[in-house]
């Protein structure tokens, strides 16, 4: 009998650490445990009702067959629509691709373009699956850190010693995951300043926390800051965190007409077409009134700054206010080295969220998952009452180490 192999591909990367928290603590309650996950990428609120109508409607209609593989025309006008009213920028519906989730737009596209050797410039921290999509594509991640005195954000001087005759891409996430940073218009006309002098260099901006911003923070995207890039841009989006529709998985991009075809094409021999009932949901959720967004932001704010004002009083953490997004970024420096009651050494930043979820049943995600360390992510997309017991154990559990 044969043993099962996994492909070279597939042993270049490594599981979803974010959804292996997530898991771990909906385990943990399975059990028993008493609970509080800070470990999901999801806004707590509910899908607006009037998008979940267009949904029913659709359905009813019998709007549940096969579609256009990258999307129907309804919705990519819609979507056209969006990007001239939020982002002035003009996209015929040729330049417009959608996938089943803001990840596989990502993926298609590197698949789209990628060969052996191509390398990907990733600001770390960075979202988890930026270097494991770009290695399963075949290229080589080029990891830049950046600094919590920096705010977490790319310098142009770090952007230009990353570039190389091989860079094929920037990946380039504000407000970012995990750390919530946003750049404003001049850090993004800085950076555009260097991949100007850079033209083999494309950009994929993932902008899918667009909406979730604070402090009357304005939020731009490159090609919007820099027409000239428009030509090398992807700017990709999706329904998913603005609009609360995680699991109805849709994602959408703008670019050049031919990367476009390009991902479609990688699309036909793979997913093929997006859910059709979650399209038709989504044109009335980019179409539809979007007031709704600055009440969650409000909230998600009350909430950021709870989380930010009580982990700094935790011994040990030092916590940055973020400018959008639902994530904090701490530092657990302070942490490492100590000892937990049970007598267990904190070395790392894994060992800190795993003790502090056997101790006190708070999830959080490791920083080395996003390729910064001693950090850890902390997601406040939960209730208001859930963040502040959550930090309350976060703070007992720091007292605690000796």
């Amino acid at each position: 009998m044969s043993t099962f192999q996994s492909s070279a591909a597939l042993q270049r990367i490594n599981p979803s650490p974010t959804l292996a928290a997530t898991q771990m603590a909906r385990d943990l309650k399975a059990a028993g445990r008493d609970v509080i996950s800070l470990g999901a990428g999801e806004p707590d609120f509910d899908t607006p009702d009037f998008i979940k109508e267009a949904a029913i409607k659709a359905i009813r209609d019998g709007k549940t067959k096969y579609t256009n593989v990258d999307g129907i025309p309804e919705l990519k006008q819609a979507i056209a629509r969006k990007f001239k009213r939020d982002n002035d920028l003009n996209y015929d519906v040729s330049q417009i691709g959608v996938a089943p989730g803001g990840k596989a737009v990502l993926y298609n596209a590197l698949v789209a373009t990628l060969n052996p050797g191509d390398e990907v410039i990733i600001p770390a921290p960075y979202w988890v699956s930026y270097p494991d999509m770009t290695l399963l594509a075949g290229g080589e991640p080029v990891i830049v850190p950046t600094t919590q005195e920096n705010n977490f954000k790319l310098t142009p001087e770090d952007l230009e010693r990353a570039i190389t005759p091989k860079t094929r891409w920037l990946i380039f996430n504000s407000p970012s995951n995990p750390t919530g940073a946003a750049y404003t218009q001049d850090e993004i006309k800085a950076l555009t300043e260097v991949l100007m002098r850079h033209p083999h260099v494309w950009i994929m901006a993932d902008d899918m926390y667009e909406h979730i911003v604070y402090d009357d923070f304005v939020f731009t995207t490159i090609a919007q800051v820099e027409p000239a890039l428009y030509e090398r841009t992807l700017t990709v989006n999706g329904a998913s965190k603005a609009y609360a529709m995680t699991g109805w998985r849709l994602g959408y991009a703008g670019g050049p007409a031919p990367l476009i075809k390009a991902m479609a094409k990688v699309m036909s021999q793979s997913t093929s077409n997006p859910c059709s009932i979650t399209q038709y949901a989504c044109v009335a959720a980019l179409d539809g009134d979007q007031s709704f967004l600055q009440e969650r932001n409000a909230a998600f704010k009350a909430r950021r700054d709870l989380v930010v004002d009580m982990l700094n009083e935790a011994e040990g953490i030092t916590c940055s206010k973020p400018e959008g997004a639902f994530y904090v970024y701490p530092s657990c420096a302070g942490a490492i080295g100590k000892t937990t009651p049970e007598g267990v050494k904190i070395e790392t930043d894994e060992d800190f969220t795993r003790e502090l979820l056997q101790a006190e049943g708070v999830s959080a995600v490791f920083g080395t998952a996003f390729g910064l360390a001693p950090f850890f992510r902390v997601s406040y997309a939960a209730s208001i009452e859930d963040m502040c017991e959550a930090c309350t154990r976060i703070q007992r559990f720091c007292a605690s180490l000796k």
